[in-house]
């Protein structure tokens, strides 16, 4: 039987995470960022191991074929092992945006950046990149710089194996993002939006999009900061809580984006991707506000089907196309 080259890699990855796991006595996702790292460097770089078992590294390594191997298989076994990982991790914040998500927003930034041959990319949110690279991926016919920040350590890390093995240009902060970013402004920001209160009010203060009463929300506070670093003119691509529009920080959030940008778009994702409705998430396409660029005669409004269904997928998106000859 043929193995792919995704399984072939994850296999690779997860014989050699699980010797480091034991050996560096630390978590499987630890390990996977360490045996990210080997992959990349063609050798074993963990001084402490034995000679013994630096050779069963290197034989492994040798097995993973990386000459060969695109940078989605790459991210594909990335992403298995990492998962498999998270299953382990009791850390809440240790989630990843489904595959289907990430490839529609890569689909989604392509559409909407026709014609721009170099892009710079920002995701304030970056997790273990995933959505990212998934992203840059697709945008692989131009020349894109990227952009990534997070307060976890470990998803950093993880991030940076993934863009050093997919050969991605990509800066990575370690910072809470919505602490002073520097950072030169993007043309596109992508994000899978934190959902929740941020706990920070003294930091909260400083953002228009601040609560009158009590914590703020984080998602709304994300949105602001992003917008402070992109460029006018350019697009942001959020997944966002389908009640965004509906809660009680809403109507400071309208008036916001009044005077901020122009939507271009929401599209609310199937039900089958979520665990609950209180889960369920849009994709909102925000364009920064700019002089010579005008709004959409009409925004790009729909409820997704299901990502699996060809035929109904096929329909969605030639109106899609449709919307881009009359409003782009």
């Amino acid at each position: 039987m043929t193995v792919s080259p995704t399984e072939n890699l994850f296999n690779v990855l997860d014989d050699t995470a699980l010797i480091l796991q034991e050996e560096l006595s630390c978590t499987y996702l630890e390990a996977v960022a360490e045996t990210g790292e080997n992959l990349f460097h063609q050798g074993v770089l963990q001084d402490e191991l034995n000679e013994l078992t630096k050779k069963r590294l290197e034989k492994k390594y040798a097995e993973a074929g990386m000459d060969q191997i695109s940078n989605e298989h790459i991210r594909k076994a990335l992403q298995l092992a990492i998962l498999k990982g998270m299953k382990q991790s009791s850390q809440p914040n240790h989630q990843m945006t489904p595959d289907a998500i990430g490839m529609f927003i890569s689909y989604l930034a392509g559409k909407f950046t026709k014609g721009s041959q170099e892009l710079k990319v920002l995701d304030p949110a970056v997790g273990t990149g995933n959505l990212l690279t998934t992203v840059l991926n697709g945008l692989a016919d131009k020349k894109v710089e990227s952009v990534g920040v997070d307060i976890d350590d470990l998803l950093i890390k993880l991030s940076y194996v993934g863009a050093n093995l997919q050969k991605h240009p990509l800066q990575l902060f370690n910072q809470d993002a919505l602490e002073p970013l520097f950072i030169d402004p993007v043309d596109v920001v992508i994000s899978d939006l934190p959902v929740g209160y941020y706990p920070n009010d003294l930091r909260a203060a400083d953002y228009e999009l601040k609560s009158d009463n009590g914590h703020s929300y984080s998602h709304h506070l994300f949105i602001e900061q992003s917008l402070k670093h992109t460029k006018p003119g350019g697009y942001l691509f959020f997944l966002v809580p389908n009640h965004l529009f509906e809660s009680e920080q809403a109507k400071k959030l309208h008036a916001f984006f009044k005077e901020q940008v122009y939507i271009q778009g929401l599209l609310q994702l199937p039900m089958s991707l979520f665990k609950n409705e209180s889960s369920a998430k849009s994709i909102l396409i925000l364009q920064k506000k700019k002089a010579d660029v005008k709004p959409p005669k009409e925004v790009l409004m729909a409820n997704m089907p299901s990502l699996s269904n060809q035929k109904a997928m096929e329909n969605m998106l030639a109106k899609m196309d449709q919307w881009f000859k009359q409003n782009k």
